[in-house]
């Protein structure tokens, strides 16, 4: 069975990204005992990437580079803003678990769009996150085997998620 639209699709891969020094660096690591899952055209990933895979059959290896046009786009500096930290704040003091520089927040914006910011910065008066995806300008480099192709079940198609294995689980 291949890869085509409304299909469960399970990969093990290696996701590698240039460093600095642009060397491909691998960075993530997901192996056939515990793949990535998901509905094929329907998963939010990026249409650069699903093209490399349309096609494959379980067993299949694939090699492919998503540049960032293909991918999660360009890196926007405007992506980047300074908020005051009395957003943050719980009646008016910090909260130092929460401002740490690294932490992704989950936030909402003046359309009422839920988005993840990554702060960057503490000032005393201010925060800045920087909400570009963190993939966002990186040319990322994926090799690896398909290691499942099914059909998604109806009830999948409609919730736009994998249940079962490698899925959400119903309570």
């Amino acid at each position: 069975m291949q890869i085509e639209s409304n299909k469960v699709v399970a990969l093990a891969y290696n996701l590698s990204l240039p460093d600095e020094a642009g060397e491909m660096d691998v960075v993530e690591v997901v192996s056939d005992q515990d793949p990535m899952y998901f509905i094929f055209g329907q998963s939010g990933l990026p249409e650069g990437f699903e093209r490399q895979l349309e096609g494959l059959n379980p067993g299949d290896t694939f090699d492919f580079r998503v540049d960032p046009d293909q991918g999660y786009g360009s890196y926007d500096s405007d992506a980047v803003v300074s908020l005051p930290k009395t957003m943050f704040q719980i009646d008016g003091q910090d909260n130092p678990e929460l401002l740490k520089v690294g932490n992704v927040i989950p936030m909402t914006n003046e359309e009422g769009h839920s988005l993840h910011g990554q702060i960057t910065e503490i000032h005393p008066d201010s925060v800045v996150m920087d909400f570009n995806h963190p993939l966002a300008g990186k040319a990322m480099h994926f090799s690896g085997q398909v290691v499942t192709v099914r059909d998604a079940t109806p009830e999948e198609l409609d919730h736009g998620h994998v249940h079962g294995e490698g899925g959400v689980h119903p309570h």
